[in-house]
């Protein structure tokens, strides 16, 4: 048996597994420009890590009164989206290194975003890591997306495991509520270094403040490894 016993990994995408962060913001603010607003910054941007695409154009619809449907801005932002990520979206190294030592362990694995479904199976497969995860759950497949606990619950389910046996990498403070909310451990990566005050944050098991400069695969394996021991 694995010494991380029962233990399975659900990891978020955006942010924590690829940067994808600035394909987001170049695909918003075009959007955003076709619709006359203007000088979309990146700062504004990170109100919205973590946040599913389609809750962040729900809000940008109210705040700029935008009139087009949400079904046509979705289509729009997930159309430039794929372009921009099938082109070029990086995968943290530490973190390709953390899934092949869970996957070395027969470690169960899923993905649980708030990407749409095509914009995961696009990433997951361009960066060559499709095979790892048993599992990949969107939000657009669940009634609430993050800080709602659904997406974590149902990549669990998927996997077959308790949820309690479940640990999540997330680093957006929605994330990490929803892996609060869920009865999960959260090894939390906050992406915007100014956000790891945040106090959902705080219910993470592990907070690495420096964000992906400070997480090392071999460092989470062995929290992980301790922690399987602890409750043992």
């Amino acid at each position: 048996m694995s010494i991380l016993g029962a233990t399975a990994v659900i990891f978020d995408l955006d942010g924590t597994l690829v940067d994808s962060e600035p394909n987001y913001f170049e695909a918003g603010r075009q959007l955003l420009a076709e619709h006359g607003i203007m000088g979309f910054t990146w700062a504004e941007h990170q109100r919205y890590v973590g946040i599913s695409t389609r809750e962040t154009l729900e809000l940008w619809k109210e705040r700029y009164r935008i009139e087009a449907p949400l079904e046509e801005l979705l289509a729009g932002t997930n159309r430039r989206y794929l372009d921009l990520a099938r082109a070029s979206t990086p995968v943290y190294p530490e973190m390709r290194k953390f899934v092949e030592l869970l996957a070395a362990e027969g470690v169960p694995m899923a993905v649980a975003s708030g990407s749409s479904p095509e914009a995961i199976e696009a990433i997951l497969a361009g960066t060559g890591l499709a095979s790892w995860f048993a599992a990949a759950v969107s939000a657009d497949e669940v009634a609430h997306g993050k800080p709602a606990p659904d997406v974590f619950l149902e990549a669990a389910r998927r996997l077959g495991a308790p949820f309690a046996d479940c640990v999540v990498l997330e680093d957006a403070a929605p994330g990490a509520a929803a892996a609060h909310a869920a009865g999960m451990r959260c090894i939390a990566i906050p992406y915007v270094a100014a956000q790891a005050g945040d106090p959902a944050f705080a219910t993470a098991a592990l907070l690495l403040r420096g964000g992906q400069g400070e997480f090392t695969a071999r460092a989470a394996y062995a929290w992980l490894a301790d922690s399987a021991a602890a409750s043992s």
